[in-house]
């Protein structure tokens, strides 16, 4: 599928900063298996309200869709329920071929693609309900305002299927949700098995791609899927990691590793998720792996700690440097003095470096 991007920032944004925003949604594209053939952004401080991207923009995207063979258009952006509606609209009227998704849609579109489990694949169907819902709400309010032009037929027509669309979503999201509910009973009762076994739990966070299923890897010794690709992990995988200790009994810990975050990852997909991250919200302690080779590193650990804030995760933190295999000298000692606050600990999951400090500070917290 060949992919035209826009994406709009305000005009105070510096040319390093949308660069930034326009790479990771490129990488996007790229883990959901499609071609970027065209990168388009737009200076504007506030969003059109009808379709968020300008209609100049929009249509210089039109006039270029066949001559480049382009089949949808992604924006950036997290879009209302009528600007994606008028803007496939408009789509519609001028007879191109050319579809409309936002980063949303897109980010649904990967975990769907990842979801392998049938638990993950009952949260992604429920958050693609949580996320059409408004749409579908929002279609049947604006052709009802078009109503006066229509048959009696055309109207009782609509509103018939309007309802048997509403009470099928309704349904099926009761459905799902006691689906989950089982699963999440049963991660209870693990949950207290382990407290009554004294285990320790684990939890290890970051932003997508820092390299946690490579670390839970080393770490435990069991395999989990570790990729180059944003949205590698979207199941919660457990790993039992021994460490030595001084009085030669050593300690088991259990590490959790689960999705990773991003920018602008809305609410309804984390809550579409809180039945997985039961496990790891009542961990004893977190470990938040940085990618030290990203030049957004600031930027990376302040979201992931402003969604952790978002689901009530307040345990004691490490904050884990990974990647240091990537990155030189001099860049690991300035690393260590802009975080010097955070403790940081900076280690290699792909050369195994310096794992005995971790688990060091790691007993310290347990």
């Amino acid at each position: 599928m060949k992919v035209i991007l826009v994406d709009i920032v305000p005009h105070w944004t510096k040319d390093e900063e949308h660069e930034d925003r326009m790479i990771e949604l490129e990488n996007l594209v790229a883990t959901y298996g499609s071609l970027v053939v065209m990168k388009k952004v737009q200076k504007r401080n506030t969003p059109d309200y009808h379709t968020f991207v300008g209609s100049g923009k929009l249509e210089e995207v039109m006039h270029l869709w066949d001559e480049i063979g382009a089949d949808l258009v992604i924006i950036g952006n997290i879009l209302k329920p009528a600007q994606i509606f008028h803007i496939n609209e408009l789509f519609e009227k001028a007879k191109s071929k050319l579809k409309a998704w936002d980063r949303v849609d897109l980010i649904l579109k990967i975990f769907e693609l990842h979801a392998t489990s049938p638990e993950a694949r009952l949260q992604i169907e429920l958050a693609a309900i949580k996320h059409m819902w408004p749409r579908i709400f929002w279609m049947w309010l604006e052709l009802s305002r078009q109503w006066w032009g229509w048959s009696w037929a055309m109207r009782w027509l609509w509103e018939t299927n309007t309802e048997i669309m509403k009470r099928h979503l309704r349904e099926n999201e009761k459905k799902i949700l006691e689906k989950l509910q089982v699963y999440a009973k049963t991660r209870a009762q693990h949950r207290q098995s382990r407290k009554r076994k004294e285990l320790k739990t684990i939890w290890i966070v970051g932003y997508t791609n820092a390299g946690k299923s490579s670390l839970m890897n080393a770490l435990t010794h069991k395999w989990v899927l570790a990729e180059n690709k944003l949205f590698a992990t979207l199941w919660t995988s457990v790993g039992k990691m021994y460490i030595e200790t001084e009085d030669y009994k050593g300690r088991e810990v259990l590490l959790n590793d689960t999705i990773g975050f991003i920018r602008e990852l809305p609410p309804s997909l984390i809550k579409a998720f809180s039945s997985t991250l039961e496990d790891s919200i009542e961990s004893d302690v977190l470990l938040h792996i940085i990618d030290a080779s990203d030049k957004k590193v600031g930027e990376k650990i302040q979201i992931v700690e402003d969604t952790l804030a978002k689901i009530w995760a307040s345990q004691p933190r490490i904050y884990v440097f990974n990647k240091i295999d990537l990155i030189d000298d001099k860049t690991i000692k300035s690393l260590k003095k802009e975080f010097k606050n955070l403790n940081p600990i900076f280690i290699s999951a792909f050369d195994k470096i310096w794992f005995d400090e971790l688990k060091s500070t790691i007993l310290n917290y347990i």
